[in-house]
């Protein structure tokens, strides 16, 4: 299960997304989640789907990778589709004693679980194409108004990142951990729900003991390098907006445009 944990990991690869400037993609990401709340028809979501698959396969990053990242949120998604189906109320398909299944429920299960796919599957394209760097300047570019009032922008901008990238980390030595604890003959598979949770227990006090060793290290790292702050740093490479940049943001606000129309144009025809 947290082998499948993709949220952070940078896949290596030259491609369109790839070399776009990474404000673009952050407004992207951020684009097309708020438009995957507009459309309450098939049209917009199939708009939504077509767009998302456009952008994998300019990436180049490979479908089996991202719909990996979807297992661990596997039974988010089916309790929010079960939770949906059985309490909603309208027409009524079946009955199972008390449980009512209904039609409207059904439609709104299958599209609430398609826009949770949709929008892991869209982060992830950010975090696949995406390094930690970019990530880091892009952020810190994007809210540079906020230094007019003080904020710590480029505080704000580093943490996120590292954080971000650390969820790989500390999945990688969960995993070492957990094995560790099967080639001692310990079983996380085997026994009821509570008994599984009780044996993840003593994996909790190595994970945080890494956790705090990986930050140390960190930290000695970055003192090394002389790191402190953003006030006064350059960049070696700094970010500058390049022609491709300008058509990406020319689609993006066009691809918004159209979920937007489609979703006033259903909500004035009913």
């Amino acid at each position: 299960m947290f082998r499948n944990v993709t949220l952070g990991q940078y896949y290596k690869e030259d491609s369109v997304i790839h070399r776009l400037d990474p404000r673009v993609k952050l407004f992207g990401t951020l684009m097309y989640v708020i438009t995957l709340f507009f459309p309450k028809n098939p049209a917009g979501l199939a708009l939504a789907a077509a767009f998302l698959s456009l952008v994998i396969g300019l990436s180049k990053v490979p479908v089996g990778r991202m719909l990996r990242g979807l297992r661990p949120l596997f039974i988010i998604i089916l309790l929010t589709a079960v939770m949906n189906l059985c309490f909603t109320e309208g027409q009524v398909l079946a009955s199972f004693g008390p449980v009512h299944i209904t039609r409207e429920g059904l439609y709104l299960s299958a599209y609430l679980v398609v826009r949770i796919i949709f929008l892991v599957m869209g982060s992830s394209v950010m975090t696949y194409t995406t390094t930690a760097k970019e990530l880091t300047d892009g952020i810190e570019k994007a809210l540079g108004f906020l230094k007019v009032i003080r904020l710590p922008v480029h505080e704000f901008a580093m943490m996120m990142s590292i954080a971000l990238r650390f969820i790989p980390i500390l999945t990688e030595e969960l995993n070492k951990i957990m094995e560790a604890q099967m080639a001692r003959g310990i079983d996380f598979e085997e026994g009821n729900v509570l008994e599984r949770a009780r044996k993840l227990i003593p994996i909790l006090v190595p994970l945080f003991v890494a956790a705090i060793r990986r930050a140390n290290d960190l930290a000695l790292a970055m003192e090394a390098r002389c790191y402190h702050g953003g006030e006064g740093r350059t960049k070696l490479h700094p970010l500058s907006y390049q022609k491709r940049d300008y058509m990406a943001y020319g689609i993006l606000i066009l691809y918004a445009l159209t979920m937007l129309g489609l979703s006033l144009r259903l909500r004035f025809t009913i």
